[in-house]
Formats: C-alpha cells, structure tokens, sequence
C-alpha cells in the first residue's frame, strides 16, 4: 500500500462514527486505523464495528475510540517476509486487514486480504447460483407520472439504459446468475424489451393476474425458492458489496435483512427543544441523521408462509408479520454511500447525473 493511500486509512480518536462512516465510504477499503498524532497504533476500526455499534444505539456522534478494536493483530516492520507473515496471521485470526507496525508501535503500512484475491472472486464464493434477486416490477410508478402512463417504471431510461437494467448489472456484477421479475403493469412491454435485448441474465418472469402490493406478489414464489434470496425495487440502486450483505445476513442467523441506507435530513426550520414545559433553547436548521428503508431486503425461503396467496399485502405490513413471529431475527443492514432511489422525481434528476458521471 502506498505512503497516500495508507494515510487516508488514518485517523484520530477523536474522530466520531459519522466521519469514519463517510471515510469508510469514500477509501473501500472496509478498515480505519486509529493513531495518536506521532502515528502510533491504538486500535482498529471496521465497518462491521461501525455496524454493530448503530444497532446497539451508540450515537453518529460517539467518538471511535469509543468502539475500537485494541486487541489487534500486526506484523513487524523488520520481518523478511511481511507479506507471508501476514497472510498466516490472516488464517490463523478471523481478520482481513493486517497492520505493519515498526519498533515504535507506528503503523508503516497495511495488507489487506484482497492483496491476495480479486474481489469478486470474494463475491462469488459468498454469493452461489442458488442465491435468487427478486425484482418487483409489477406497481404502476404513479410518482413518476405522467412517463409511466405511457412506459413501464422499470423501463424508464436512465442513460442509455432502461432503469431494470442498471439494477440487473449491479447484482450480476456482485455473483448473482439467477432473477426473478414479479410484472403486472404493462408486463408485455418489460418482456418484449429483454426478448429483443440480449442479456447475459438467466431471467424468469412471475406474473401477477392483480397487482398484490409490494410484497404480496412474493405469494407466488412459494415452494420455487429453497435457498436465501434478496427481493428489490426496481427503482433501487446501491453503491456497495452485495456479498456483505449477504454475510451479514446469514451471521446474525436473520430470517430477514432490511437494508438501510444513511441519509442526512437538513430541517429548513428552527426547531424548539422543550423539556417538562419548559423552553430549553432553538436548534437552527439543525441536520439529523437517519436510516432509510431502500426497497432491497435478504429474506430466508419461510418468509413466504406469512403471505396470504392471492391477496394484497404491503411490505410494511409482511415486516410487521415476520417480526411478531421470528422476533428478533429481523434486522437491518446499515448502508452508507451512493443509494439511488430512481423512483420519484426529484430523486431520480438527481440520479441520472450521479450515475451518469459514475
């Protein structure tokens, strides 16, 4: 790892989980190493730490040092081969990051794991053939009238490319072969379209005779999916590692992953803080920090026994269901960086530049 690179991994304790968020976001490279100012080693900081700190309800504002991992594993500076030494300790402890540390305690370098693989060989082995993406494509896209009346929402362009499109590619290029289209609304427009587009996606249409909602069309799945699979709009696009999202599922034995994406929410007013009757004081347009719902979620095949066939049900109301039987084997995946919600206006101006710049 180069001298520039390997500063950008540095930080300070000071540092709060919301800016090692965006940190994390903006180097990739899943990792932070907190130092003192002469470049000392404290402690470690990942995205899973990060993570997992946010369910338990520490605050964006907390402070890493708060969370950081002091337990770590280096390798030596003065060792002859520091590449061979960390990838042993790499087997030998469940950490993909290896910190290369002088006689001083100064970190000097870093190896990370994908140094040895490709990352989406790394994907592929998390992700199998078995793993379905179901994309909801049957609603009428009525917050993007009047272009709905007139397309389908998932064909709406975005670049040179249907909006279905870009969602397809982003999960083919995370490992995933097979996908499953729940249509109904001008259905035979999406088929003709990929019947005279060819795609390298094993495709499968699952039609509605009524449109049942954002997730009772999931209805008709039952006894076809046998193995986890993800369910998305087709209006949702994520910047970030399916395959982690997949890992991070199945080690909290969840029966069901929402993911969740950060949004900062500026309030265009002053916003009165009052306690016990009392006045306490203004904070002016102040910024709050939120998790959204993005319309992609992992689910295990015995989600499908909470939907009625052949009835209406929202994806609020199956959440609510699958809670109040499998309690806390619902959870959440907390995303930071790019989500592209390409179905409201406003949202998808937005989008078609940052995508098109992507």
């Amino acid at each position: 790892m180069d001298r520039t690179e390997l500063k950008s991994l540095l930080i300070p304790v000071e540092t709060s989980l919301k800016q090692a968020m965006q940190t994390l976001g903006v180097t990739g490279k899943q990792i932070l190493f907190v130092t003192e100012e002469n470049g000392r080693l404290l402690g470690t900081v990942t995205d899973g730490d990060i993570r997992r700190a946010i369910l338990a309800g520490t605050k964006l504002t907390a402070q890493v040092q708060d969370i950081m991992g002091t337990n770590f594993v280096a390798v030596n500076a003065g060792c002859s081969d520091i590449r061979k030494e960390a990838k042993k300790l790499m087997r030998q402890h469940p950490v993909d990051q290896i910190p290369v540390v002088n006689e001083k305690g100064v970190i000097v370098d870093a190896i990370l794991w994908l140094d040895f693989i490709m990352p989406q060989d790394e994907d592929q082995n998390r992700v199998t053939d078995k793993n379905a993406v179901v994309i909801m494509a049957g609603g009428q896209g009525t917050r993007l009238d009047p272009l709905t009346k007139i397309l389908p929402k998932p064909l709406i362009p975005v670049g040179d490319k249907p909006m279905i499109e870009h969602v397809l590619y982003s999960f083919h290029r995370n490992g995933f072969q097979k996908f499953m289209i729940i249509v109904n609304y001008k259905k035979e427009m999406i088929k003709t379209y990929f019947n005279e587009t060819p795609t390298p996606y094993d495709l499968e249409y699952i039609e509605e005779d009524t449109y049942c909602g954002t997730a009772g069309g999931l209805s008709l799945l039952k006894d076809r999916l046998h193995d986890t699979f993800v369910v998305t709009n087709c209006d949702t696009l994520l910047e970030s590692n399916y395959g982690d999202i997949l890992e991070w599922h199945k080690d909290k034995n969840n029966v069901m992953t929402i993911v969740g994406s950060h949004k900062e929410i500026k309030v265009p007013y002053g916003v009165l803080n009052m306690s016990e009757g009392s006045f306490r004081g203004i904070d002016e347009k102040p910024l709050l920090d939120l998790f959204i719902n993005t319309g992609m979620y992992v689910f295990e095949p015995e989600i499908l026994d909470c939907i009625q066939p052949d009835g209406v049900m929202e994806m609020d109301q199956l959440i609510a269901k699958v809670r109040e039987i499998h309690g806390e084997r619902v959870g959440v995946f907390p995303h930071w960086g790019g989500w592209f919600d390409l179905g409201e206006w406003d949202e998808y101006r937005e989008s078609v530049k940052k995508i098109k710049n992507l």
